[in-house]
């Protein structure tokens, strides 16, 4: 059922600082950011051999739980809707819903049976990359 890492989500509270932080560590800025104008909420990195997805989210946008989780990391899913249905068919507590993000991407996540998010994305760069 999962194809793949899609995209790997940490947060900061501040981003502005996070973002110049990771050029460094990436040794090139975002090639995603959003909004386009103004302080950051969202930006992306692509990196490796596989081009995997790096990406920062204002902690104002952090999936929440009642206890602590850690990083987010996205599984490619082919299909979304049956993704969900495999995950909380083996005890993973939805936390987001399914959620469409433009040009194609789905997302939803969930709280393992330890407390960890555990993210699926419906990733056309992902599959397209792996055809």
């Amino acid at each position: 059922m999962l194809r793949g890492l899609a995209n790997l989500n940490v947060v900061a509270d501040d981003m502005t600082g996070a973002v110049e932080w990771y050029t460094r560590v990436f040794g090139e800025p975002p090639y995603f950011v959003r909004p386009e104008e103004g302080p950051p909420q969202y930006a992306e990195w692509r990196f490796g051999d596989d081009e995997d997805e790096f990406a920062l989210l204002s902690s104002a946008f952090r999936p929440s739980l009642a206890e602590p989780g850690g990083a987010l990391a996205y599984f490619h899913v082919d299909d979304i809707r049956a993704g969900v249905d495999w995950m909380t068919g083996l005890g993973a507590r939805a936390v987001d819903p399914v959620m469409e993000r433009g040009g194609g991407f789905w997302t939803a996540s969930f709280a393992d049976p330890f407390g960890n998010l555990i993210g699926l994305m419906q990733s056309p760069h992902w599959r397209d990359a792996h055809a």
